[in-house]
C-alpha cells in the first residue's frame, strides 16, 4: 500500500514544473477555505505560523480587490526544518514558508501556491534532503484537501535572475557581549520596518522550537520575522498572483554559539521576479524598491 501511495504521489508531483507549484481546485460554491487548508497542515504536523486574509487590507487601503480569497499563509514542517537549520543555518530563510492561497473574482478555481524543492534549492544556494522531504509533506497535505486539484501551466522556466536570491548582513559584535548586540540590532529592525512601509505579521523564536525537546542548538539565539509590504503584494497580484508563495518574507537573524557575528538575511524580490515571471513594469517598480527600502533597514543595524 506504501510503495502504491507513493508512485501516485510522484505522478501528481510529476504534472507540475518551474519554481512553483500551482494547484487548481474545483470551488464555485466557495466550500474549499483557508482556514480547511490550514487545518490540514495542523493534522500533517506543520506549525502554522500566519495565516493572514488579505482581500481586506486591499479593499481598505486600495478601495476593492481582484479576489474573493487572498490569504498569505506561512507554515513551519518541525522536523525537516530544524534539521535543515542546523546543518545549513541560511536555510531560515524559509523557516516558516509561504503557501499562497487566491480566487478571482468570477473565477471557479481556487488555487495553491508553493515553491518547488529545486526552487529553494536554488535560492538557498546549496542541495539538502529536507527540501525534497518537505515538498512531498506540503504535497501530501495539499492532495488530502484538495483531491480533485489538477495542474495550472505556469508560464514555463523562471527568468534569469536579476540580482542575489538570498539578501544577506552580517553585523560584527563582541562575542560575549552578544545578549545586548542582539537586543540592539532586532530593536533597529523593527523600527526600522514601519517607516519604511513594512508590516511585521508574525515572529517566531525558532531557537525555541529547536530546543523545546531537550535538544542541542548550534545557537545563541535563531529568530525569524515574517514581514510584507501591501502595496507590493496588491500591485504584483494583479498579474501574478503566484508570487504569493514568496509572502510574507522571511527575515532570519541568528547567531551560531562562539561565532562573533549576527547573520540576517531573507529572499530577494529576485525571486519573485524570476520564478514568478513577474514583467510587469508597475509591479517591477515596487518590488525593487521594496528591496532598497529592506536593504535600508538592515544596513542601519550593522552601521
Amino acid at each position: 500500500m506504501k510503495a502504491i501511495i507513493l508512485v501516485v504521489l510522484a505522478g501528481f508531483l510529476s504534472l507540475f514544473g518551474g519554481d512553483l507549484h500551482l494547484f487548481s481546485a474545483p470551488n464555485a460554491d466557495g466550500k474549499i477555505t483557508p482556514a480547511m487548508i490550514e487545518k490540514a497542515f495542523e493534522a500533517n504536523g506543520f506549525v502554522i505560523s500566519a495565516d493572514t486574509e488579505m482581500t481586506g487590507p486591499f479593499t481598505k487601503q486600495f478601495g476593492g480587490s481582484d479576489f474573493t480569497v487572498f490569504n498569505l499563509m506561512t507554515v513551519i514542517p518541525k522536523k525537516e526544518a530544524a534539521s535543515l537549520v542546523k546543518s545549513h543555518p541560511d536555510g531560515g530563510v524559509f523557516v516558516p514558508m509561504g503557501v499562497g492561497i487566491y480566487q478571482r473574482k468570477g473565477e471557479s478555481d481556487l488555487h495553491v501556491s508553493v515553491l518547488t524543492a529545486d526552487a529553494m534549492k536554488k535560492i538557498a544556494g546549496f542541495k539538502a534532503p529536507e527540501f525534497t522531504k518537505i515538498e512531498k509533506e506540503v504535497f501530501a497535505t495539499l492532495k488530502t484537501v484538495l483531491p480533485k486539484a489538477t495542474k495550472h501551466a505556469l508560464s514555463g522556466t523562471s527568468l534569469p535572475a536579476e540580482g542575489k536570491l538570498v539578501t544577506r548582513f552580517v553585523k560584527k559584535i563582541d562575542v560575549n557581549n552578544w545578549k545586548s548586540d542582539k537586543d540592539d540590532a532586532e530593536m533597529m529592525i523593527e523600527e526600522g520596518l514601519k517607516p519604511a512601509g513594512f508590516v511585521l505579521s508574525n515572529f517566531t523564536d525558532y531557537q525555541f522550537m529547536l530546543t523545546e525537546n531537550g535538544e542541542e542548538s548550534p545557537f545563541d539565539f535563531y529568530d525569524t520575522y515574517s514581514i510584507c509590504k501591501l502595496k507590493v503584494i496588491y500591485t504584483v497580484a494583479k498579474t501574478r498572483p503566484e508570487a504569493a508563495a514568496f509572502a510574507p518574507c522571511t527575515l532570519m537573524v541568528y547567531k551560531k554559539k562562539d561565532a562573533g557575528e549576527i547573520v540576517m538575511g531573507f529572499p530577494g524580490v529576485y525571486n519573485w521576479m524570476s520564478s514568478a515571471r513577474v514583467e510587469d513594469a508597475e509591479a517591477k517598480s515596487v518590488l525593487l524598491q521594496a528591496q532598497k527600502d529592506f536593504e535600508g533597514v538592515l544596513q542601519s543595524t550593522i552601521e
